[in-house]
C-alpha cells in the first residue's frame, strides 16, 4: 500500500515552517492518541502522523522528502512506539489525562470516611449458644480524640487554611511542552496531604493524628439459638470515621464448645439412648436427659431394635429470632452384654432353649401382603 504524503497526512502546505508543522501535529495528536481516541483506525492514524512529524520536524530529513519523497528518507520515519525526536508524548498525556484521578483522590481524601469494621471471636458453651448468654469484651479500637473532638488542634485552637494549595488539597503546575504548548498538572499537597488544611498546634492527646487507640469494655447480648460461626453485628461500634464520618461496626463470630451427649442439628438435638436386650425386647421407661440439666420419660417399646429412632417434640434448641424449639431425636442403641453372671447365663441358656438352634426371622411381607394380607 502506497505511503501518503506527509504534508497532507498532517494538513499543511508544502511550505509550512516548523512552527506550523509542530501546531499541525499537536492537534491532530489530541485528537488521535489512542489514549484519547478507542476508534480502531486512530492508532493507525497516529503512527502515520508520527512518522510524518518526525520526517518534517527535521531539516535534513525534510529535504531529503522534498527532492526523493519517501525513497529518501527510508528508515526515517518511527512508529507508534518511537517517541525520540519529540519528547516522551505518553508522559505528556499521561499528566494531560491522569490529572483528572489525581484531583478525585485529592477531593475524596477531603470527604467523610466511615472508618474499619472489626472482629471479635467468642467462645461459649453449648448451653449458652442455646439459651443465650451476656458477655462482657474487651476491645482494642481507634476512637476520635476527647481532647480535640478530631479537630486535631490543642484547644482553643483550631485547623486553618493551608496557604500552599489555599485549601484545595493539591497544587496545579503550568508546564510549557514542545507539542502541546502550556500544559497544567496538579499533584496532592505535600503541606498539608491532600486535606486542605495545616495545624499549628497540634493536640497534646492526639498529636494532630485526630484519633487515640483505646481499649473498650462491651457487653454484648448472645442471643438464644446461635450455632457456630454466628456473626453478630454490633453498628457503630468499630473503628472510628474520618473527617467527620460515621464508625465502622464490630462483628462478633461465636465459637461453640461441643457437648458431652448431645449433637446439634440446626435446631434439632440429637441423642444416642443405650438399652439392654431385655429392655429392647420387653419394652420399657426409660430416662433421657434433657439440655436444662433434667429427666425426661420416654416409652421404649417392646421389640426395638438398634437404630429406631424416637422424637421428643420441643426438647431441642430455640429457634434464633423467632418462637419454638427443634425437637430432640433419640437413636436406640441395643447393647449386647459381654459379661455374664452365673445367674445370668443360666437364663440366657434357658432362653436360647426355647428360642430353638436357631433364631425366627420373620420374613419382609411383599407389596401384595400388604395390601390384602397374607393367609
Amino acid at each position: 500500500m502506497d505511503k501518503r504524503d506527509y504534508y497532507e497526512v498532517l494538513g499543511v502546505a508544502r511550505n509550512a515552517d516548523k512552527d506550523q508543522i509542530k501546531k499541525a501535529f499537536r492537534r491532530l495528536a489530541q485528537q488521535y492518541h489512542p489514549d484519547v481516541n478507542k476508534a480502531p483506525e486512530a492508532e493507525i492514524r497516529f503512527k502515520e502522523m508520527n512518522e510524518a512529524y518526525q520526517v518534517l520536524s527535521d531539516d535534513q530529513k525534510r529535504a531529503a522528502y522534498d527532492r526523493y519523497g519517501h525513497a529518501g528518507v527510508q528508515g526515517a520515519g518511527a512508529g507508534y512506539g518511537d517517541m525520540s525526536g519529540f519528547g516522551d508524548l505518553g508522559s505528556i498525556f499521561e499528566e494531560l489525562f491522569g490529572n483528572f484521578g489525581r484531583a478525585n483522590a485529592a477531593q475524596s481524601r477531603r470527604q467523610p470516611r466511615r472508618g474499619a469494621d472489626l472482629r471479635a471471636d467468642i467462645r461459649i458453651s453449648f448451653e449458652e449458644a442455646a439459651f443465650g448468654v451476656d458477655r462482657e469484651l474487651e476491645i482494642p479500637r481507634m476512637e476520635t480524640c476527647d481532647r480535640c473532638h478530631g479537630a486535631g488542634a490543642e484547644p482553643p485552637t483550631q485547623p486553618v487554611v493551608c496557604h500552599t494549595c489555599n485549601g484545595a488539597g493539591e497544587v496545579k503546575r503550568r508546564q510549557q511542552s514542545p507539542l502541546f504548548g502550556a500544559v497544567i498538572t496538579s499533584a496532592t499537597c505535600s503541606a498539608c496531604g491532600g486535606t486542605g488544611e495545616v495545624i499549628p498546634s497540634p493536640c497534646s492527646k492526639c498529636a494532630g493524628r485526630k484519633t487515640l487507640r483505646v481499649t473498650r469494655k462491651l457487653n454484648v447480648k448472645i442471643p438464644a439459638g446461635v450455632d457456630e460461626g454466628t456473626r453478630i453485628r454490633l453498628v457503630g461500634e468499630g473503628e472510628a470515621g474520618q473527617m467527620g464520618g460515621p464508625a465502622g461496626n464490630l462483628y462478633v463470630v461465636v465459637a461453640v464448645e461441643p457437648h458431652p451427649v448431645f449433637v446439634r442439628n440446626q435446631s434439632d438435638l440429637l441423642i444416642e439412648l443405650p438399652i439392654n436386650v431385655a429392655q429392647a425386647a420387653l419394652g420399657a421407661t426409660v430416662q433421657i436427659p434433657t439440655l436444662e440439666g433434667g429427666q425426661e420419660e420416654l416409652e421404649v417399646p417392646p421389640g426395638t431394635q438398634s437404630g429406631a429412632q424416637f422424637r421428643k417434640r420441643g426438647l431441642g434448641v430455640p429457634h434464633l429470632q423467632r418462637n419454638g424449639r427443634g425437637d430432640m431425636l433419640v437413636t436406640a442403641r441395643v447393647v449386647v452384654p459381654t459379661k455374664l453372671n452365673a445367674e445370668q447365663k443360666e437364663l440366657f441358656r434357658q432362653l436360647a432353649k426355647s428360642f430353638g438352634d436357631s433364631a425366627t426371622v420373620e420374613p419382609p411381607k411383599g407389596f401384595f401382603d400388604r395390601l390384602f394380607g397374607s393367609d
